[in-house]
């Protein structure tokens, strides 16, 4: 069995954890290919606690692999919800299943804790755990010649695909239709095009709704609205979205899960459901409502 390791180099402070991942896969006698900023991270942390020679081999055995060249059984993402955005995109159309173990503070995605490590590995090398699939989207750019080409090298979103104003400059407007049909044009500081995934980040802390995972839907959510009465609109997610953005500053901001890019005004956007999905491990007790009334803390306040 092998395994793609990716990891966030800028959490000194759980080196630790990341070891004791490491640890077990290593005594599990599988294949284990580490990223490259991530390894070096390692190797970096090592060096600094004074590791001992046994902790040293054990990296330098390691593989290690560039940009998106791996072909592993299994990726897994040690950080928070971000790491695995970016090892999502990462892994792309590869279609191998993702395990989050989560090192950050919410974990919607990355739900393995530390003190789970061992139980839900265990579970997965039995073949005993779970793969969800999930819906992901992709942003397109309509050439003058009206042909379609990705929007950058990472058009594809697991969570949302955002259209926003870029830094101080005034509210843009945003044409929006949903398969060739005029919807409305938007006044806001953006647009928010969330899958059910993405509807508990972004999408959620500007009024949008939560939309349970294989739903087959997606919610667009304005951010800022200059109007009261526009509200978050959900349709199906095989719909074409098409965006005409105009903006004082003659730019605006694409941001895919979150990678932003700068967009010249008066380029038409296409948003639509991707071809491939991400799939994501889950052991067979986590249920999805139990999971969200835990990071959602419904039911805390026992007044």
């Amino acid at each position: 069995m092998r395994f793609a390791i990716f990891g966030n180099e800028y959490q000194p402070e759980k080196s630790a954890m990341m070891q004791r991942v490491l640890d077990f896969l290593v005594r599990s006698k599988v294949e284990i290919f580490v990223d490259r900023p991530f390894y070096e991270f390692l190797l970096r942390q090592a060096a600094s606690e004074n590791a001992s020679e046994t902790t040293a081999q054990q990296l330098k055995r390691l593989g290690v692999f560039d940009d998106d060249n791996f072909q592993t059984d299994y990726a897994v993402s040690m950080g928070g919800d971000g790491t695995f955005l970016k090892a999502a995109s990462r892994v792309g159309t590869k279609g191998i299943p993702i395990i989050g173990v989560n090192m950050g503070r919410l974990g919607f995605l990355a739900d393995v804790l530390p003190s789970e490590i061992e139980e839900a590995f265990e579970t997965l090398m039995r073949g005993e755990a779970a793969i969800e699939e999930h819906a992901v989207i992709e942003c397109m750019v309509e050439e003058q010649d009206g042909q379609l080409r990705q929007a950058s090298a990472f058009p594809y979103a697991l969570n949302d695909i955002a259209v926003l104003k870029r830094d101080t400059a005034s509210m843009i407007t945003i044409r929006t239709s949903v398969d060739g049909e005029f919807l409305v044009t938007y006044q806001a500081d953006g647009l928010i095009v969330s899958t059910p995934t993405g509807s508990t980040a972004y999408n959620l802390s500007n009024g949008g709704p939560i939309m349970v995972p294989k739903s087959g839907i997606l919610c667009l959510t304005p951010v800022a609205p200059h109007s009261l009465n526009i509200r978050p609109i959900v349709i199906h997610d095989d719909c074409a979205i098409e965006l005409e953005v105009e903006s004082r500053s003659h730019n605006f901001l694409v941001a895919i899960d979150g990678r932003s890019e700068k967009v010249e005004q008066g380029t038409r956007l296409m948003i639509r459901r991707a071809p491939h999905t991400v799939k994501v491990v889950k052991r067979p007790a986590q249920r999805y409502f139990s999971t969200l009334r835990g990071k959602m803390m419904w039911g805390a306040d026992k007044r």
